[in-house]
């Protein structure tokens, strides 16, 4: 299996902070971006830079940050139709994955990704959970999630933050090594690095099943 590597940044990309990273880390592959602007977290993305990702040779990853708590079945289906609808305004075409943030510190269930999983099938996006494996309520919540129903080990993709042997360039990438929950799950992204000291940015290992699916 080959890894892709790529950056993740809450601030837009511009042809400084693009080239900032060239410089410094190397050619991302793609580029973890926010669907909206979320005060104080992160700012939405635009189609100036999309263009200038895209033109870049350089893939877009589709973040939705734009909630706050992560329970119950019907709040999970209403975070699914926001991230859709949001894509679908930016153009983003179907068939491509839509990651939900879900941070450490978030109160979380199983009928939350559930419902995540369920209403993102019928928009023809890929449901995706950005997650830390290793504190917080997600990885009990998404095993409880997987038993009550299959549908989200098959098609719900994770991107784990954990461990974080911290930032490299691309050529110093380390081994695919993210953390996991306990049970079934396509753990195909990885945050190896976060808060780069020249770029505004974070550094990420993907696997090529995930990188299909990005834009």
């Amino acid at each position: 299996m080959s890894y892709l590597w790529g950056v993740k940044s809450a601030s837009t990309v511009t042809k400084q902070l693009y080239d900032c990273v060239l410089k410094n880390y190397g050619k991302p592959n793609y580029w973890g971006r926010y669907l909206t602007t979320v005060e104080g977290a992160a700012e939405g993305m635009t189609q100036k830079e999309i263009e200038l990702l895209h033109n870049s040779g350089t893939k877009v990853l589709s973040i939705h940050n734009n909630f706050t708590s992560a329970t119950g079945n019907r709040q999970g289906r209403v975070t699914a139709q926001n991230a859709s609808f949001h894509a679908k305004r930016l153009g983003i075409p179907e068939g491509k994955i839509l990651f939900a943030y879900v941070e450490n510190f978030f109160e979380i269930d199983s009928a939350w990704i559930r419902g995540y999983v369920e209403a993102m099938f019928p928009t023809g996006y890929k449901p995706g959970f950005y997650n830390n494996s290793d504190e917080g309520g997600f990885r009990a919540a998404y095993c409880q999630a997987v038993t009550e129903n299959q549908q989200v080990a098959n098609q719900a993709v994770l991107w784990s933050a954990e461990p974080k042997p911290g930032i490299s360039k691309k050529r110093n990438a380390p081994n695919f090594n993210p953390s996991t929950p306990r049970c079934n799950a396509n753990v195909w992204g990885w945050q190896y690095g976060q808060d780069a000291s020249s770029c505004p940015i974070d550094t990420n290992l993907i696997d090529q099943r995930l990188f299909d699916m990005t834009w």
